[in-house]
């Protein structure tokens, strides 16, 4: 595998970086302090055809998996909180859409989701299901033609302001289907919003459904679990990228900070224990890279690359919290203060441990990969 980025990868990498820079950082203090849907940074990147970049012609551009995680890399860069909104819409708020929906319902959303003038979430937590998504009780039943869906669902990102909803629900025994909601239709509620550590600008909340009339099935019935295997390994690679993104932000305004501040005569990065941390933290993210790029290459040549993915991920989210606490220590009281973005990223990269799949079960997974 060669590490080495291609013309194409460079110049895409490039493009979310001035993006990024230009258009992100400058408004992340605030979205952190007074979080708020940024309408315009979410229309900015689909003008950039992020959305579409992972689904083939005519729909999107068909990138690669490498290029799509260096553009998520780069807006998590410039704002985990941003970056979660927008890989929300770029992969599980569209993928089943795109995947399975036909007809009018296609022509009506896809195009105008892939421009991100219509926003998509996914809906599969719920109280007391998570990671065990068999103890899901949200049901759906058909009637006259017309699936019916009841329950609740809870942890759902850009719910406050999400057009199309993809929910999962059982249809039976062991049996989960997925559906299209649309906003407005009868006994859909969106409910109080969820208050968070970090990511605030990525709103979330939960969501009611009361007999509440699906616009449409993605996809046969039962084939819940199957579908969301398809883009397991995709959604961890996304959210290690975006672990890599904010842990890189936090190691790069450490390592200037180490370079400007004089203590006892002489900038504290030539201190032997600040050269520690920095080396640690240089460490732990090229081996996040490397994970990352190792996963990519697997997933573009059309290889397995579950385990890759989910350890990609459970390393780079792990690295990327440990990176961003030693980012606080360097910059010691002014790491503690709002002043400075260092305690925001330490915050927001907590999501990475939760997002796609929490460590615990994905050192349980890889475990069990073991001896398959």
């Amino acid at each position: 595998m060669d590490l080495a980025l291609n013309d194409e990868q460079n110049a895409i990498q490039e493009l979310f970086h001035e993006f990024a820079a230009d258009r992100i950082r400058p408004l992340a203090a605030d979205l952190d302090e007074n979080p708020r849907f940024a309408k315009e940074l979410f229309g900015q990147a689909g003008e950039l055809g992020f959305y579409g970049m992972r689904y083939a012609e005519p729909d999107g551009t068909g990138m690669d998996m490498l290029s799509y995680l260096l553009a998520v890399e780069e807006l998590a860069w410039g704002s985990l909180g941003v970056a979660a909104t927008c890989t929300m819409q770029s992969l599980m708020g569209t993928h089943f859409v795109h995947r399975h929906s036909v007809g009018e319902v296609r022509e009506r959303l896809l195009g105008a989701a892939l421009r991100g003038e219509v926003i998509g979430t996914i809906c599969m937590t719920e109280p007391d299901a998570g990671s065990d998504l068999f103890s899901m009780t949200t049901s759906a039943v058909e009637n006259d033609g017309q699936w019916l869906i009841s329950g609740q669902k809870t942890w759902i990102t850009a719910a406050p302001i999400a057009d199309m909803f993809t929910v999962f629900a059982r249809t039976g025994d062991k049996e989960l289907s997925i559906f299209l909601v649309e906003r407005g239709t009868e006994g859909l509620t969106v409910g109080r919003p969820i208050e968070k550590m970090g990511v605030k600008c990525s709103l979330t909340s939960e969501l009611s459904f009361d007999q509440t009339p699906a616009t449409c099935m993605l996809g046969h019935q039962g084939a819940g679990m199957e579908s969301l295997r398809e883009v397991l390994a995709d959604i961890r690679l996304m959210t290690a990228a975006l672990a890599l993104g904010v842990g890189r932000a936090a190691y790069e305004d450490s390592l200037a900070y180490a370079q400007e501040r004089v203590q006892f005569g002489k900038p504290i990065h030539k201190f032997q224990s600040i050269q520690n941390h920095l080396a640690e933290m240089r460490v732990q993210l090229e081996a996040a890279r490397r994970l990352i790029y190792w996963a990519a290459w697997r997933s573009d040549q059309g290889m397995p690359s579950a385990d890759e993915s989910s350890m990609a991920k459970l390393f780079a989210s792990e690295a990327a919290v440990d990176v961003c606490d030693r980012a606080t220590r360097i910059m010691a009281s002014y790491g503690y203060a709002s002043e400075y973005p260092t305690e925001r990223y330490l915050r927001d990269a907590r999501f990475t441990l939760v997002g796609g799949g929490t460590s615990e079960i994905l050192r349980m997974n890889i475990a069990r990969s073991l001896t398959r």
